[in-house]
């Protein structure tokens, strides 16, 4: 009787949990998304590289759908300084406005060089970094029925303790491993997925991977719906190369994420068509799950502008724009599929400028 009791108010706690957060915050600790008069404002960074092209891409769809968003856009470089006055201005956006769609951002190998996103994410509390792998009709891959989610949360800080002797220090608490969890375990009952992975590497860093391990493997007991098990990271990426399909939701530290979601993008065709985003309590800012900048083709027109504009559809499901998000995704689809204009990562030879008007016929 008392471990009956027990499993219901289990059940109680998750079904409070998903009726007060949607895909990403948490309603009851969030303002919410700036909306006036039907229309939403939304921070725009187009990014580094070719990140100008594909925001215009983005623009030009959105005006096109006549899609109820405002851009508030800020042109901010890798190189920018951390105590710049348009980096604070745009921090200063994101935090009025909830929501953001943001490019790559280079970030120099140098020392003393903060990275946006790192600022983004101290500043904002961004603790959820996703990325979504999936296969694209129309395109060749290695693999096919590949669809699975990848979510890390970040930490790390590292000095020199010595000329010559650096140390890197990975940081692992118990709250904030539960956190990401849950959002693991949340996003799986909400998105009918199956399976939770937890991706580790606690055979060798006992304390560290340790504690991720056996605290994602206790938030998992409150989720008896849901399957779950885990994973050491080399094996994983052996796995996902020779059997992507085995994969629904992956849940690891955030360096983890970062390789596996660049082989999910392998695996289907590219970094230019993996959408991502990234969440926190109150802030939800969409970017392309595979981060790359791709400044060798910068100014050339022959960008992919699938992930970013797949991203802003992940970001209009997130403010309830639906019917917007299901417009565009399927014009994209059929661009791809049915049309065959692809750009030259995909083995076409169209524009930048072609596909995003094959888009905008096919809305």
């Amino acid at each position: 009787m008392l471990k009956t009791l027990a499993r219901q108010s289990t059940f109680k706690q998750v079904a409070a949990r998903l009726s007060a957060r949607s895909m990403s915050t948490v309603v009851e600790d969030s303002v919410g998304p700036k909306c006036y008069g039907g229309t939403y404002t939304v921070t725009l960074i187009p990014g580094d590289g070719i990140g100008q092209e594909t925001a215009t891409s983005v623009k030009s769809v959105f005006s096109a759908a006549k899609v109820p968003v405002e851009f508030e856009q800020f042109d901010l470089s890798g190189f920018t300084p951390e105590n710049d006055s348009l980096m604070q201005e745009a921090l200063a956006s994101l935090r009025r406005n909830k929501v953001g769609l943001k490019g790559i951002l280079y970030t120099p190998i140098r020392k003393g060089h903060s990275s946006f996103n790192v600022a983004m994410r101290k500043e904002l509390d961004i603790y959820a970094s996703v990325a979504h792998c999936r296969n694209v009709a129309g395109i060749d891959s290695r693999h096919s029925n590949v669809d699975f989610i990848t979510e890390g949360e970040f930490s790390g800080l590292e000095h020199q303790s010595f000329p010559g002797v650096v140390e890197s220090l990975k940081i692992i608490t118990r709250p904030k491993t539960e956190r990401i969890a849950r959002y693991a375990f949340d996003y799986a009952l909400r998105n009918n997925r199956k399976k939770v992975t937890i991706v580790h590497k606690a055979n060798i860093m006992k304390l560290a991977d340790g504690l991720f391990l056996n605290t994602c493997r206790a938030v998992a007991k409150e989720y008896p719906s849901v399957q779950f098990n885990d994973m050491i990271v080399d094996n994983t990426a052996m796995q996902l190369v020779s059997k992507p399909q085995q994969f629904d939701v992956m849940v690891m530290p955030n360096l983890y994420g970062s390789i596996v979601s660049n082989i999910g993008a392998g695996l289907i065709g590219g970094p230019g068509i993996v959408p991502g985003a990234n969440y926190g309590r109150e802030f939800a800012i969409f970017e392309p799950g595979s981060r790359h900048v791709a400044k060798d083709i910068q100014g050339r027109n022959t960008a992919n502008p699938s992930s970013l504009i797949l991203s802003s559809v992940m970001m209009l499901r997130h403010l309830q724009l639906n019917s917007y998000a299901e417009q565009i995704e399927k014009a994209v689809s059929k661009t791809l599929s049915v049309d065959g204009i692809r750009t030259p990562d995909l083995g076409g030879s169209h524009s930048t400028t072609e596909f995003t008007k094959a888009i905008i016929n096919n809305l």
